[in-house]
């Protein structure tokens, strides 16, 4: 670099000649990249078009928000949006819908719907049915063209005739009685029932469903407005249709079941635990079925007032504090499950309120609205005061105005087994400790008693403090009287013509002392206390057994 430097007229840095040099190809032109880009402007507001076509207005339809949008309008009790004659309204039963010529309301589900009424609703009102006059833009596809061939309509009282092609087989109307035959044409609920089953045709009809998975499976959203015409759907093949309950609607089953019989028309003949067996009637016809339009999508749940408030009713803010934690100590009266039948829940929450007052349920694993559910429904059926829903737990307080079951005879805890109502400062051998009076009994168990001294089988000993011999000697008095009461019957005297006592034969014995068929019904209840006796008042059964063998002998 020395030796170019001392060079003379070099220049290191001399510009770029101005005219390139000549190619040996004149026909390629190399033309380079300028080393900044040319910017770009925009014209000027004097070269525009002023006229300026006007944008079309898109449809209303369109700019529904999402679901995950916070969109919240508040509505009262009323008409909240109207299109002639379809109308949707807040009512005690929520949100439904007014179609013309309907027989009800249309609601999303008709056995989950809170009693309290909604706050606010999360998505514009719009109606979840189909067109003609719902204003929102068709954005699917075009619809099929009609079929050329002809399908032929088969009714209950018409239907297939048997063996043929391609037709399943629709179910007939019945069971009729010898000489009954169906009718026809549009009847009332009562008349398309007909007249009240027999036993024996209730089990004809619910036996073969027993182990048959075909069915209706009702879940946390209780039955929906579309569950209608599929339970049609299934008394179009079968006279019964089954529908099987599991989870947030068992915990008021009988809430199910009236919904059930309202708004299909049927008769419940059934019902065990979470599963009903839903009859048609005997004149159900498919053909001239109502028939209902279905919703295209799940409408969104409207807001309710908070279930859990911070100072709940009858409580101040200290003592729901303190309440809250006593409870995070408090075991659990029992635990849910997933999908599970929960009919007696609302009978353990009462019994357990009669020697807590404050009562907890666990649901690990249940989904959040499930569980909250559960408690709105608790909290209506019980009723109590609902005070948190901390780690999927359900805590409830019986509340100011809980009066027990048992006036009577009143329940009385058992310190060792609550650790609600005694204060922390007491020890765990004062929680041990109860009173030897106190007897804990509820009323069938007085009866019981009662029924047992009557009848010479118990006896009331005023004296507690016995010692062992004199206890015996009363227990030994006891058992001879009781026995002499047992074995000894009042006699029958008959005068005869010499005035002397004659011997009645069984034969001969009046009709109110015959006996009774030894055969009891199926469905007789478990609840009896006690039988009547089967013979006359005090008669050995040594009698009884002697009538039969002479009636097997005969």
């Amino acid at each position: 670099m020395a030796i170019v430097a001392s060079l003379p007229d070099v220049n290191l840095f001399s510009s770029v000649p101005s005219t390139p040099p000549p190619s040996d190809s004149p026909s390629r032109s190399f033309r380079p990249t300028p080393p900044i880009p040319i910017p770009k402007y925009s014209p000027s507001r004097r070269n525009r078009n002023p006229r300026t076509e006007p944008k079309p207005q898109p449809n209303p339809a369109l700019k529904l928000p999402h679901r995950r949008t916070r969109y919240y309008k508040p509505v009262k009790e009323g008409v909240i949006s109207s299109d002639g004659e379809r109308t949707i309204l807040i009512g005690e039963s929520g949100v439904s819908y007014q179609l013309p010529g309907a027989p009800f309301e249309f609601q999303f589900s008709y056995s989950e719907t809170p009693k309290a009424k909604p706050v606010g609703i999360r998505e514009p009102a719009f109606m979840p049915f189909a067109p003609p006059t719902m204003p929102r833009p068709w954005t699917g596809k075009a619809p099929l063209k009609k079929a050329k061939k002809k399908v032929p309509l088969f009714d209950s009282f018409d239907p297939p005739p048997e063996g043929k092609a391609g037709v399943k087989y629709v179910e007939m109307p019945g069971p009729f009685p010898f000489g009954r035959y169906p009718k026809e044409g549009m009847m009332t609920r009562e008349e398309v029932l007909g007249e009240p089953l027999k036993k024996w045709e209730k089990g004809m009809l619910v036996k073969p469903h027993m182990h048959d998975n075909r069915q209706v499976n009702l879940g946390r959203d209780g039955f929906t407005h579309n569950m209608l015409e599929l339970i049609h759907s299934h008394w179009k093949r079968r006279r019964v249709c089954k529908v099987r309950c599991k989870g947030v609607p068992t915990v008021d089953m009988d809430n199910v079941c009236r919904v059930l019989e309202e708004k299909t028309g049927g008769e419940i003949i059934h019902r065990v635990g979470g599963v009903v067996y839903l009859f048609r009637g005997r004149n159900y016809n498919y053909r001239t079925r109502p028939q209902y339009p279905l919703m295209l999508w799940k409408p969104a749940a409207p807001v309710y007032p908070k279930l859990i408030q911070e100072v709940p009713e009858g409580l101040t803010k200290d003592e729901a504090r303190e309440f809250r934690v006593k409870g995070k100590s408090l075991k659990p009266i029992c635990k849910l499950s997933k999908n599970g039948v929960y009919v007696s829940l609302v009978k353990d929450v009462r019994d357990a309120f009669e020697l807590s007052p404050l009562v907890k349920v666990d649901c690990p694993g249940l989904e959040p609205s499930d569980y909250k559910k559960i408690g709105a429904k608790l909290k209506e059926l019980v009723p109590c005061v609902l005070l948190s829903f901390d780690d999927e737990q359900i805590l409830m307080w019986r509340g100011r105005d809980w009066k027990s079951r048992f006036l009577d005879y009143p329940l009385t805890p058992i310190p060792s087994e609550t650790n609600i109502a005694d204060d922390a400062d007491k020890t765990i051998e004062e929680q041990t400790v109860s009173d030897q009076n106190t007897v804990i009994s509820n009323p069938k168990m007085i009866s019981l008693w009662k029924r047992a001294v009557e009848s010479s089988k118990a006896v009331i000993l005023e004296e507690l403090d016995l010692t062992p011999d004199v206890l015996l000697e009363k227990v030994e008095e006891f058992e001879g009287t009781s026995q002499a009461a047992e074995h000894t019957f009042t006699a029958l005297v008959l005068p005869g013509n010499d005035g002397a006592e004659d011997y009645v034969d069984d034969e001969d014995r009046p009709e109110e002392y015959s006996d009774i068929d030894d055969d009891f019904d199926d469905e007789c209840s478990d609840d009896d206390e006690s039988f009547e006796p089967v013979g006359p008042e005090g008669s050995l059964p040594v009698d009884k057994i002697v009538r039969k063998l002479r009636e097997k002998l005969k």
